[in-house]
């Protein structure tokens, strides 16, 4: 099972720091970690190499947590502990911070842009989420803030085709939010985990979401909309979300993240035991009550906690992974054969 994760390079991202958070262009071309010391570092190929393309230096006071391209590739936003969120525009190689956008309390766990590039999530320590509506002109306005969490809110992240937001929180649940009457309301809390959720990631179709947990589960929720066959009961017209799958007795320690292939359907996980873990649908299961199995666990992937797991969008099996080590590594990863 370990040969189906094959280690292809790794590079020191950000020395003397923690490596927090990755993310690929949607191009695949370009990958953008960010860390503990303040800096976002662009990475891209020269031959069969991985180097650093461009420094983003300038923009934040304080640890950088999370960064996220647009739909378009034109532009990185990143989250930073300073409570701010900055803009990148890209100009070939170069990047320029074109707009800040300041209102949190404190701490900017996470930002995420809508599939249309039209809105832009964010959200805090503060206990909120705030959805920015960019026009034309390239402005952003605050046009919602969603006050639905009772704690530090972790992580956020958009719906994949369509305008239906979720949010992982430290008070153990996840929250989704649409619009509604031009404003936006929750329209669902998932309740299940016992600890905080660090993590959440849409399957390709988005009617499925997986998130993790200091509880060192991972869970699977699906949507039912009403009338449907499976009987699952629904309020109005809102679909309703219910627990599928719970993955349990694999890690051993935090989920700090769990990335799902747009292209495969593997699910992948990093998790504070130091290593990354795969796993694969059973193609004969129960699409209401699925099962998953282990197809692939690097033990030693990093010498310290795995913070992210992302799937490059275009090139099956390549996965990039990142550590308080401040190290990024890249990894190929095969299905095994007869799972």
């Amino acid at each position: 099972m370990k040969d189906s994760l094959v280690l292809l390079a790794r590079v020191p991202a950000h020395p003397d720091s923690r490596c927090w958070f990755l993310a690929w262009n949607p191009a695949g071309t370009l990958l953008a970690s960010c860390g503990g010391d303040r800096r976002i570092r662009i990475w891209g190929t020269e031959g069969d190499s991985w180097i650093c393309k461009s420094v983003l230096s300038e923009g934040h006071q304080r640890t950088v947590r999370k960064v996220a391209w647009s739909p378009c590739g034109n532009y990185l936003a990143s989250a930073s502990f300073d409570a701010t969120t900055c803009i990148w525009k890209k100009n070939q190689d170069d990047f320029e911070c074109v707009t800040t956008l300041e209102g949190h309390e404190n701490e900017v766990k996470s930002v995420a842009w809508a599939p249309s590039g039209n809105l832009l999530a964010t959200c805090s320590r503060d206990k909120s989420v705030w959805v920015w509506e960019v026009d034309e002109e390239d402005e952003y306005e605050c046009v919602s803030v969603l006050n639905s969490h009772t704690q530090d809110v972790k992580h956020v992240v958009w719906h994949p085709s369509q305008e239906l937001l979720a949010s992982a929180s430290y008070d153990d649940t996840v929250k989704l939010y649409r619009e509604e009457e031009d404003d936006w309301v929750c329209c669902a809390t998932l309740e299940g985990h016992e600890s905080t959720v660090w993590s959440l990631a849409f399957d390709p179709s988005g009617q499925r979401l997986a998130s993790c947990s200091d509880d060192r589960t991972v869970r699977i929720w699906r949507q039912y909309l009403p009338g449907n066959e499976q009987g699952v009961a629904c309020s109005g017209s809102d679909p309703s979300w219910k627990c599928i799958c719970t993955l349990s007795g694999f890690h051993s320690r935090t989920i700090y993240d769990v990335a799902w292939c747009q292209l495969t359907g593997a699910l992948a996980t990093a998790c504070g035991d130091d290593a990354i873990r795969v796993f694969e649908e059973d193609p004969s299961s129960d699409p209401q009550q699925p099962t998953f199995s282990l197809a692939a666990h690097s033990r030693q992937a990093h010498s310290q906690d795995v913070n992210c797991v992302a799937w490059n969008p275009k090139e099956p099996g390549l996965l990039a992974s990142c550590s308080d080590d401040g190290e990024v590594a890249f990894w190929k990863y095969q299905r095994p054969e007869g799972l």
